[in-house]
């Protein structure tokens, strides 16, 4: 997929909402990003296991351009199990470094490296090596594949995100994360205010109707410091969560 240039507006907008050499100096956490693109009516595809084009060609080079500002980008099995991603980053020098370290959370050890886009790209050299989050110790351990264990937090019976951010962080480097789905991710972590550091949504001209994927927080969630971006067809929200 080729991306159309990058609107000459966008970097400007985006610029207080993401990493940068102050807001990334967090003692334990990474600054971590919130992103998605859903409907007029909150939904993020048309079904559970259905690909859904939402985006304007201009937003998905608004996707590249944010995973170019950031060191990893977390999605959760059943989105990689769905669309199996490639997550490499296609704007700028479209060299290796230029993209984003995959991180994927597979809880139930579900999803293999071998045979994935990631792997293609990885060996074509277009890619990193994905960090694959578990609650033990791997069932089978994969050739190039790191490894983050994480228990889950006996209360919600949800994996321990501020642990799960700490480790990326102390145990790889990863100072700067951004979060792309799929709607269970999301929706825990849209109530997680204290770790999350921007929340950007680009919001398509389309209902995809009830019978869709829904973002819908278990509980009311404000939101503060935002700003809008209006493209061709969509807007972009840009704001922050109250802790």
């Amino acid at each position: 997929m080729s991306l159309v240039p990058l609107c000459d507006d966008l970097p400007q907008f985006l610029r207080n909402y993401l990493p940068n050499a102050a807001n990334k100096e967090r003692i334990s956490l990474p600054f971590v990003t919130l992103t998605y693109a859903q409907s007029l009516d909150a939904r993020i595809s048309k079904g559970p296991g259905i690909r859904t084009t939402i985006s304007h060609p201009e937003t998905k080079t608004m996707t590249h351009y944010l995973r170019y500002h950031h060191d990893g980008i977390l999605i959760g099995s059943g989105t990689v199990l769905i669309d199996n991603p490639g997550l490499n980053c296609k704007w700028g020098s479209h060299s290796v470094a230029s993209s984003p370290r995959p991180i994927i959370l597979d809880i139930k050890q579900k999803w293999k490296f071998n045979g994935s886009k990631m792997q293609e790209l990885f060996d074509k050299g277009q890619g990193k090596p994905p960090i694959v989050v578990v609650t033990s110790g791997p069932v089978m351990k994969e050739e190039h594949v790191d490894y983050a264990i994480c228990p889950v937090d006996e209360a919600t019976q949800q994996v321990d995100w501020r642990m799960l951010f700490e480790i990326l962080k102390e145990d790889f480097n990863i100072r700067s994360i951004m979060v792309e789905g799929g709607a269970n991710l999301i929706n825990q972590l849209l109530l997680r205010g204290d770790i999350i550091n921007s929340l950007i949504v680009t919001i398509g001209s389309t209902f995809l109707g009830k019978s869709g994927t829904e973002v819908s927080p278990t509980q009311s969630v404000n939101l503060k410091d935002m700003t809008w971006w209006k493209g061709t067809t969509d807007v972009i929200l840009l704001c922050k969560t109250s802790s």
